[in-house]
């Protein structure tokens, strides 16, 4: 989201080419940048993953609305249908199970009902996302940008249309592979075994 709003990349390549060197201003900017004070963020899904980013949204100062099939109430923010939040929404971040009712739930006609200023984060999975449908938003500036974790198929084809797309930013599946979160996940995954040989269950789905 901050390299989306920010453009902390473009601004660095450029201050590395030399341009702050040859510019007559003590300061330039190469692309809008974007406040994210009241700015409507959406949640799609209120799991674990969902609700921080709820806080951290809140945190900036945004509006935080949720759509939820299952929660009742919500630490932040405020629970409205999809069909409120489209038009209003700023930025949409997506945190839902991939199955089968969730398969391309975000597809041409989802994005149809989004300003074009709006902007996509999915960090959840990468068939969510009607990948054709976004490009095309993308590069017929129905929305403004698009950031994502997770694509369709993994390690993707060439052909993928996000790779080429405008405003795309493309992370290969790092969100969960810092250090301490690995270490988290065996801790987890040991104490499932310890809970099991003792006849005990944890994390039951």
């Amino acid at each position: 989201l901050l390299e989306l709003t920010n453009r902390v990349g473009l601004h660095n390549r450029s201050v590395k080419e030399l341009e702050w060197v040859r510019n007559k201003d003590f300061s330039y900017f190469k692309a809008p940048l974007i406040e994210l004070k009241d700015k409507v963020m959406g949640i799609i899904g209120y799991g674990a993953i969902g609700k921080e980013v709820a806080k951290i949204a809140s945190a900036f100062g945004m509006k935080v609305k949720i759509v939820s099939k299952h929660a009742s109430s919500v630490e932040v923010g405020e629970l409205v249908s999809l069909d409120d939040l489209l038009p209003q929404v700023d930025v949409l971040s997506v945190h839902k199970a991939l199955n089968h009712q969730t398969k391309e739930m975000i597809n041409a006609s989802i994005l149809s009902k989004m300003k074009p200023s709006a902007m996509i984060i999915n960090t959840s999975r990468g068939a969510i996302i009607d990948e054709q449908a976004l490009a095309d938003a993308l590069n017929k500036e129905k929305i403004a940008a698009a950031a994502v974790d997770v694509l369709s198929k993994e390690p993707p084809s060439a052909e993928n249309p996000l790779l080429s797309a405008k405003n795309c930013v493309i992370t290969p599946h790092i969100s969960w592979v810092t250090k301490e979160s690995r270490l988290r996940l065996m801790d987890t995954a040991i104490d499932n075994l310890k809970a099991f040989l003792k006849g005990e269950e944890l994390n039951v789905i």
